[in-house]
């Protein structure tokens, strides 16, 4: 009996130190995969449940783990090679096609970014804040946020605007979907030969899966120290991260489709969502659809500069780190101040076409993102980069495949966006 009461406390030992580690090395994968619920995120999701019920909770079901391989191969590389991507792409490709993917990426950051301040604009314009208030000051707070912190205080900062993301949950709760209709939909695949039904299922995989996100994501496991042989426990939050970012999606869809589709009504932002919802499901969800819509602007506009700083000066070989200052890292600060002024500044003019903005912004993405998964399976197989961490028969199976039907759908969403009289 005292050996098996011995094993015991020592299986508790064992699982709290488990845990401890877990906690210790979680964040980027958490916050990278939040961070993807943006503005644009949150209104796709929104006019994704509003257009279709819950018509397409089961490609989300889907997209979960597309979402979790490309995210666990990121943040592998980086664990492995303590290098970012950027970096790892320079070394093995070469400064042209380096500096190609660099210009793209800070094309499709930047006019993000400004959609991000749109966003916060959206947001507090609910709660009667004029943007030349709300704009402005969310400038300032994510610059002194990022610029006058370090990692570690930076990264609590990210992690409780995630916990704000439950808001959508409350707020899909408040709802009262048919929640054995909800269940079914997750698991019954359904399609429609139909052009708005096919553009939006390809949007709700490129919104979930985007370039900048694989590059911030392996920054940071190097910015944070996270190596090799910690990597399981990164590896789990990861998963964890994934799972808990489309859960959030989930809800979204959830709380438009139990109560805009049901009525037929029609959006085309998060913000009408958030006013759609106020007569439909009461003052508490459309306050809680708001604050949300403005904490997954804030956070992405503070990541969205982030995730471009650390690549081009990874790519560049300049030095990189939030725990740098202006004397050790003046390209990487700069870099990031100057996204901020610049898409604040643009919605703060006067007749901006925001739809152009996102525009731009969707389809720079649409032609990077094949690449950059390429890219990354590429160097993931290299054994001189990886040694025993490249991928295994089975999950580079997996792997390609995902990264197969990602090509794909963004091809078909660049396609639908450019060339829209085709698919009509």
């Amino acid at each position: 009996m005292e050996k098996v009461r011995s094993l015991f406390l020592g299986l508790r030992r064992l699982d709290r130190r488990r845990l401890a580690i877990l906690l210790a090395v979680a964040g980027p994968g958490i916050i990278t995969a939040n961070a993807d619920n943006d503005a644009g995120g949150i209104a796709t999701y929104a006019i994704a449940g509003a257009q279709e019920g819950y018509g397409l909770l089961w490609l989300l079901f889907v997209i979960t783990f597309n979402l979790a391989v490309i995210q666990e191969m990121a943040a592998r590389m980086g664990a492995v090679t303590g290098k970012g991507l950027a970096d790892l792409i320079r070394e093995k490709f070469g400064v042209k096609l380096t500096f190609v993917c660099m210009l793209l990426l800070v094309i499709a950051n930047l006019t993000t970014t400004t959609a991000e301040f749109a966003g916060v604009a959206a947001a507090m314009s609910l709660f009667g804040v004029s943007k030349y208030i709300s704009v402005p000051l969310a400038a300032v707070f994510v610059w002194v946020l990022v610029v006058k912190g370090n990692y570690k205080r930076v990264e609590r900062v990210f992690l409780i605007f995630c916990l704000v993301f439950f808001s959508y949950v409350v707020s899909g709760v408040l709802a009262s979907p048919p929640w054995g209709e909800v269940m079914a939909s997750m698991v019954r695949p359904s399609f429609k030969l139909d052009s708005s039904y096919i553009n939006l299922s390809i949007a709700l995989i490129g919104t979930t899966i985007t370039p900048w996100m694989q590059f911030f994501l392996q920054s940071s496991v190097v910015d944070k120290g996270v190596r090799a042989d910690k990597y399981g426990y990164t590896r789990v939050e990861v998963f964890l991260g994934a799972l808990f970012t489309d859960f959030i999606a989930f809800f979204i869809i959830v709380a438009t489709a139990a109560t805009l589709f049901s009525h037929g009504i029609r959006i085309e932002s998060a913000a009408d969502a958030a006013l759609a919802l106020r007569p439909l499901a009461g003052d508490y969800a459309y306050i809680l659809f708001a604050v949300g819509l403005l904490n997954a602007s804030l956070m992405a506009a503070s990541i969205l500069p982030l995730s471009t700083s650390y690549a081009v000066c990874e790519a560049f070989g300049w030095e990189s780190g939030m725990d740098k200052g202006w004397e050790d890292a003046p390209q990487f600060l700069g870099l990031y101040t100057g996204f901020i002024v610049i898409g604040a500044f643009i919605i703060m003019l006067p007749g901006v076409p925001l739809f152009t903005v996102m525009l731009i912004s969707q389809t720079v993405s649409g032609i990077l993102l094949p690449v950059i998964l390429i890219f990354m399976l590429l160097i993931i197989n290299d054994r001189e980069v990886m040694g025993k961490y490249v991928n295994g028969p089975v999950f580079n199976t997996v792997a390609w495949f995902t990264a197969g039907a990602v090509i794909v759908m963004t091809a078909l969403l660049l396609a639908t966006t450019v060339f829209p009289d085709l698919f009509g």
